[in-house]
């Protein structure tokens, strides 16, 4: 059986992760008050955290058109794909899920879709579509696949410190931490993104506090199968990774640029960690 991965742009992978796993990406929107772009075709990471800090709009995000997921599910069957498992940033968080899911509808009978609501965000989505695709390059079953994306999902970790709330206020995905709203200026709010909706965790008064906080959640953690970083153009990343220590546990680790999906709402200076602890 051949069981093709098809996933959504919010789950900032690296180009060489997409290629290498043969992982479709179906990108989401960016829009700057009348522009739009397309995530990572018309709008690099890069690109994205300027263009933010050159202008005073905060930019918004749109969910893929279910024609979008419709497409790349019929063109995978086209060229042999007995089935397609789709897994999306967290359905609480974002459309995308439901776009995918009408898709799949509108496919039944012709191919099988199974469309899977990762309950995580960025590089948190990203380490199970990484094991998704693992899975089928295995030759597993979408079954199979199915039923550990479930119980992977329980075990995948994902906490962030951020350097400002303005991007996630504005965007309407606060979550339970409203409390930070009153706090002063200052603080850097730290979430727990584990269980797909925004989660206050704590707050620090100074950056390297909560970089401090974040390295703590890691150990904490102990042994770890995986760990993934991810930054919003943080020019304190490779001190925050350096602070992991160089254990085992932590390698391989890997360190990518948050896209414009997840940017959009975490904003400038994000760093977060996803990480799967050893059973």
């Amino acid at each position: 059986m051949t069981v093709r991965i098809v996933t959504d742009s919010s789950c900032d992978l690296s180009a060489a992760e997409i290629e290498r796993f043969k992982i479709t990406v179906v990108p989401l929107t960016i829009r700057f008050g009348d522009e739009e772009f397309t995530d990572g075709q018309g709008l690099s990471a890069e690109g994205f955290y300027k263009m933010m800090a050159a202008r005073g709009d905060l930019p918004s995000t749109a969910a893929p058109a279910p024609g979008a997921f419709e497409a790349v599910f019929r063109s995978l069957a086209d060229r042999g794909a007995d089935a397609v498992v789709c897994i999306n940033l967290s359905f609480a968080l974002s459309a995308t899920g439901e776009s995918a899911q009408n898709a799949a509808r509108a496919l039944e009978g012709e191919v099988d879709v199974r469309v899977v609501d990762s309950g995580k965000v960025s590089v948190g989505l990203g380490l199970m579509v990484k094991a998704a695709a693992i899975a089928a390059e295995a030759g597993r079953s979408a079954d199979e696949i199915e039923a550990h994306l479930a119980q992977l999902k329980d075990r995948v970790i994902i906490y962030a410190a951020l350097d400002t709330l303005d991007n996630l206020k504005k965007g309407g995905r606060i979550g339970t931490a409203q409390a930070l709203l009153g706090s002063a200026l200052s603080i850097k709010p730290c979430l727990d993104l584990t269980t797909g909706v925004v989660e206050e965790a704590g707050k620090q008064r100074t950056r390297g506090k909560a970089r401090a906080w974040l390295a703590k959640q890691v150990a904490a953690a102990g042994e770890l199968e995986e760990l993934a970083l991810a930054h919003g153009a943080a020019d304190d990343i490779d001190a925050f990774a350096a602070s992991l220590g160089d254990a085992p546990a932590h390698n391989p680790m890997t360190v990518t640029l948050i896209g414009p999906v997840v940017g959009t709402h975490a904003g400038p200076g994000v760093i977060a960690a996803a990480f799967i602890p050893a059973p």
